[in-house]
């Protein structure tokens, strides 16, 4: 209950994280083919997972988040306790559970790649252990087509794996994403593995193993509780489970400074063996595990009064005044002036990162693309304040695939943040951008019609 309590929480939030694979649950909702038919940068199982609930925001949304969220906990408890017994699978299950609790928000509410990846990367270290090399590689090679860093999960494995096991597992890990490439094909190449590789490639840190340090001794601080926890069990048993773990650790480290940008959502991946070990730790301690529990304070006194907070103005119907939050209550204003236009059936172009307006219109996307990055070749992270585009002719071939289309409207979403990126300030889009005209602004949106 309390998973699904501080979930609701958030009720009347949309985070651009969880925005995004709704926005793309949507198109597919309309019979449009994922990467062919809809530009999608990400792996494909998130979007199709959303259509499980319709892709509607709001209590399915938050239902589902906290059912997902129950499913890692359980997960966790069966593989601490199948390793060492039924008090550390629960104690398993209750770290993981705080931990998806209390943190960054956006992180722990919105189910992204990320959060969406811990049930796989439990699951496959459990096969693993249990000597099941081909159920092992399944749910690897599943999580791979959740998140590309679950490559880091597929090599993981191999720490538990038999010698004779290891030709099975391969085959296991490579059969559902060779499907997947054989029925999406080059889009999918292009869009989720040559984008995201130009996105890993290019990072806006500007110190970024200085940084590295600093966010994750950060994060250790948060999780003590965790750190105390496993480096108690890995004092008290040296043994070959323990290298075998610890080497598990070391292998999510290095996944989360893939693309050197330290995101709170990418140590999700770290969190998963660290909430393993703590479980033994927090059962060895004995009496002493009061320790463990008041670590817990840290997060709980960061994050906790959110959710009092959030619920207090759900119960007096009062506007969030949150900092977090402002993009996107810009975003309901704009799907408000693009909903009160009446027309249902009309479609339309985001520009900028803001998928969130097409969660809350549900309006057909008019082109393939469902943000501006591909149409500028500026990735979301930095075209706030950046102009540099990374892939400069790719860009500029897809706006010339826009052009062949004409869209209801366009809900302009990034050109009063950043003007140069402004949709209007495009040379070779001006011709087509004279059939519209603008119907009316919100404080970073201007949303234009196409004229009759």
């Amino acid at each position: 209950m309390g998973l699904l309590a501080t979930r609701l929480c958030h009720l009347d939030i949309l985070w651009v994280e969880e925005a995004y694979p709704t926005a793309a649950a949507i198109q597919l909702l309309d019979a449009k083919a994922l990467y062919r038919d809809v530009w999608f940068d990400k792996t494909p199982l998130s979007p199709y997972l959303y259509l499980l609930w319709g892709a509607r925001i709001g209590w399915p949304m938050r239902i589902a988040g906290a059912v997902f969220v129950w499913l890692c906990c359980l997960m966790a408890y069966r593989l601490a306790r199948d390793v060492w017994g039924e008090q550390e699978g629960m104690a398993a299950a209750f770290f993981l559970g705080f931990f998806l609790t209390f943190g960054i928000p956006s992180a722990v509410i919105a189910l992204a790649p990320d959060l969406l990846m811990v049930l796989p990367h439990l699951a496959a270290v459990y096969f693993a252990w249990r000597s099941r090399p081909f159920l092992s590689g399944l749910v690897a090679g599943g999580a791979l087509l959740v998140n590309p860093k679950g490559i880091y999960v597929f090599a993981a494995c191999f720490l538990w794996l038999r010698y004779r096991e290891m030709s099975k597992y391969v085959l296991a890990f490579l059969l559902p994403n060779i499907a997947v490439l054989a029925w999406f094909g080059k889009p999918y190449l292009d869009e989720v593995w040559r984008w995201g590789m130009l996105y890993a490639g290019h990072t806006f840190v500007a110190r970024p193993v200085v940084e590295g340090l600093l966010r994750t001794l950060n994060w250790f601080g948060f999780q003590s509780a965790l750190i105390a926890g496993a480096g108690w069990w890995m004092w008290r048993e040296r043994t070959l489970d323990n290298f075998r773990t610890a080497l598990w650790a070391l292998v999510m480290l290095c996944a989360v400074t893939a693309g050197w940008r330290f995101f709170p959502r990418y140590y999700f991946i770290l969190l998963v063996p660290f909430v393993v070990m703590a479980a033994r730790g927090y059962v060895l301690l004995g009496s002493r595990r009061a320790v463990l529990l008041v670590l817990l304070a840290i997060p709980l006194a960061r994050f906790g009064p959110r959710y009092l907070e959030l619920a207090s103005d759900f119960v007096h119907d009062r506007p969030h005044n949150w900092s977090d939050l402002s993009m996107m209550q810009d975003s309901q204003a704009a799907a408000r002036m693009l909903v009160s236009e009446g027309d249902r059936s009309a479609t339309l172009l985001v520009w900028g990162y803001r998928p969130d307006i097409f969660a809350f219109t549900r309006m057909e996307a008019g082109t393939r693309f469902l943000d501006s990055q591909p149409l500028t070749g500026v990735i979301a992270d930095r075209h706030l304040v950046s102009s540099e585009a990374l892939a400069p002719e790719w860009a500029a071939q897809n706006r010339r695939d826009l052009i062949q289309t004409h869209p209801n409207y366009i809900a302009d979403g990034l050109g009063l943040y950043n003007p140069t990126l402004a949709i209007a300030n495009y040379p070779d889009l001006s011709s087509w951008l004279r059939n519209y005209r603008e119907i009316g602004r919100t404080e970073h949106t201007i949303v234009y019609k196409l004229l009759p």
